[in-house]
């Protein structure tokens, strides 16, 4: 196992082939994927052909950045992502430079302040280790508790926008909602 944080309670680790599994089980729940997919699952063929080959690739490129696995001890509760832009955005003025932060925990695990605790460890390790100058984050505009994570980790809502979705799911119609912090405003609270 090779782990890239610590914090108090969780440990973030590579992602090995060995996470299919549990990313079939994590992408399986309904309620993980209401806010992405309207609830429908990922199928297990894609997460093995394509998701997690795409998150194991990025370790090719070093430790910097990419997908790592949230766990306690031995247990998988998700994975966050911290990765440049992947340079599809849906809205041309959404101001996408800088570093995403992204989050998919279990349910069960909800309410408990893992996100917003890896969430926070990646963007201190971004400002204070990788020469970051800004992190930004995404979610639809009625995820009401993605946006307290991304609060709580200190981002703030810069925007909102609305992306032309090819199969648009309930809530869609309230936008997309835009959040980031830079490195300046992270230093003026963290020094």
């Amino acid at each position: 196992m090779v782990v890239y944080l610590e914090t108090d309670r969780l440990l973030l680790r590579r992602m090995t082939t060995d996470d299919l599994d549990n990313l079939v089980e994590l992408d399986g729940d309904p309620e993980v994927m209401r806010y992405l997919t309207g609830g429908a699952p990922t199928p297990r063929e894609r997460l093995r052909d394509e998701g997690l080959p795409d998150m194991l690739a990025y370790y090719d490129r070093g430790d910097d950045f990419g997908y790592w696995a949230v766990a306690r001890r031995d247990d998988f509760l998700g994975w966050v992502g911290f990765r440049p832009d992947r340079g599809h955005g849906p809205a041309a003025d959404v101001d996408r430079s800088g570093i995403e932060v992204g989050y998919r925990l279990r349910r069960e695990t909800w309410g408990q302040g893992y996100a917003t605790e890896a969430c926070r460890a990646l963007i201190r390790k971004g400002f204070t280790e990788l020469g970051v100058e800004r992190v930004y984050a995404e979610t639809m505009a009625v995820n009401a508790a993605s946006r307290r994570v991304m609060e709580k980790s200190g981002l703030r809502h810069v925007g909102t926008f609305f992306p032309d979705w090819p199969e648009a799911i309930p809530g869609a119609e309230h936008g997309e909602v835009h959040y980031a912090l830079t490195r300046d405003e992270w230093l003026s609270v963290n020094r």
